[in-house]
C-alpha cells in the first residue's frame, strides 16, 4: 500500500514539473511573439508622399513607389495644387515627405511659419521657363506688353530675375536674386505689366497675356512643353528638393527613399520621361 501511495506521489510531482515546462514555454513564446510585434510596430512600413501634380507626381506613382514596395514599404501619394498645404501637411503629420518646392522656398517658409521641417535631397527638376501667350517669340516683345507671373516671393523674384536678363527691366544693383521684389525695379522702359496669380493658374492664363512666367511641373501638368518656351532660366540655384521633418533626418525609410531616388534605375527612369530637366548635383559625382 505504502509503495503504491509513493508510486503516485512521484507520479503527480512529475506531472507537476511538466506543466510547469509547459507553461514557461508558453510565457517564454508569449514574450517574443510580443518583442517581434514591437519590432514590426517600430520599423516604419508606410510612407506618405506629397506632391504637386505633374511630373513629381509621376515619379513617386510610376517609379519611385513600385521600387520602395519591393521593399515591402506601403507608399501612399497625396497631390496638392498650391505651394502652401504641402509644407503645413508635412509639419503637422498628414505627410511623410513632400515634393515641390526649391530651396529658396522652403527656407523662407519655415521660418516665416516656425516649421521644423527640413530639406532632405534634390530632384530632377522642370526648367522654370517663359512662355509665349498672344507673342510667340522673344523679338515680338513690344511696349506696354503683359507678363503672367508667380505671387509666391521667391518664384516672383525668378521672374524679374528673367526680365533683367533680357533686358526688358532693370534691377537695382547688389539686389540679392533671390529675394528681388517689385521695389527692387529700377527702371521698366518697356512698361511692363505684371500680373501675379497662383502658380496652377499660370498655363491657363497665356491665352490673356503676351507671356508666362511658369514653373515646369505646372507647365508640363498643363500640356506645355519645356522645350516650347521661349526663354528658359539660366541657371541651377532653383532644383527642387525633397522636404521631410527634422526629426527623421536619420531614419531608415528616408535612407531608402533616397537611395531610390538616387539608384541607376531611377537615373535611367528619369532620362527616357525627363529629357534636358535639371538634374541633382550629387548625380554628377556618382
Amino acid at each position: 500500500m505504502h509503495k503504491i501511495e509513493a508510486a503516485k506521489r512521484r507520479t503527480f510531482k512529475k506531472l507537476l514539473f511538466a506543466g510547469a515546462l509547459f507553461i514557461s514555454g508558453l510565457l517564454l513564446s508569449g514574450c517574443f511573439n510580443d518583442t517581434e510585434k514591437a519590432d514590426s510596430t517600430d520599423a516604419k512600413r508606410e510612407i506618405v508622399f506629397g506632391t504637386t501634380v505633374g511630373d513629381f507626381s509621376t515619379m513617386v506613382r510610376d517609379k519611385v513607389g513600385p521600387m520602395l514596395e519591393r521593399q515591402g514599404y506601403r507608399v501612399k501619394l497625396i497631390e496638392f495644387t498650391d505651394y502652401v498645404r504641402p509644407n503645413l501637411a508635412l509639419a503637422e503629420g498628414s505627410l511623410d515627405i513632400n515634393i515641390f518646392q526649391h530651396l529658396p522656398y522652403l527656407e523662407g517658409f519655415k521660418a516665416q511659419h516656425n516649421l521644423d521641417i527640413e530639406a532632405a535631397f534634390q530632384i530632377p527638376t522642370a526648367p522654370y521657363g517663359l512662355y509665349g501667350g498672344k507673342v510667340k517669340t522673344l523679338d515680338g516683345a513690344y511696349s506696354g506688353m503683359t507678363i503672367s507671373a508667380p505671387n509666391d516671393p521667391s518664384n516672383y523674384a525668378r521672374v524679374l530675375v528673367i526680365l533683367d536678363y533680357l533686358g526688358w527691366i532693370k534691377l537695382k544693383d547688389n539686389v540679392d536674386p533671390l529675394t528681388a521684389s517689385r521695389h527692387d525695379i529700377a527702371e521698366n522702359p518697356m512698361n511692363i505689366e505684371i500680373i501675379t496669380l497662383e502658380a496652377p493658374q499660370l498655363p491657363r492664363s497665356l491665352e490673356d497675356v503676351d507671356f508666362s512666367a511658369i514653373n515646369g511641373n505646372f507647365a508640363i501638368s498643363a500640356g506645355l512643353n519645356p522645350k516650347d518656351a521661349v526663354f528658359k532660366e539660366p541657371n541651377f540655384t532653383f532644383v527642387n528638393w525633397s522636404a521631410v521633418r527634422s526629426e527623421d533626418r536619420d531614419s531608415e525609410w528616408l535612407k531608402d527613399v533616397t537611395d531610390a531616388f538616387n539608384s541607376e534605375e531611377f537615373k535611367q527612369f528619369s532620362a527616357e520621361r525627363f529629357e534636358g530637366y535639371q538634374l541633382p548635383e550629387v548625380w554628377e559625382a556618382q
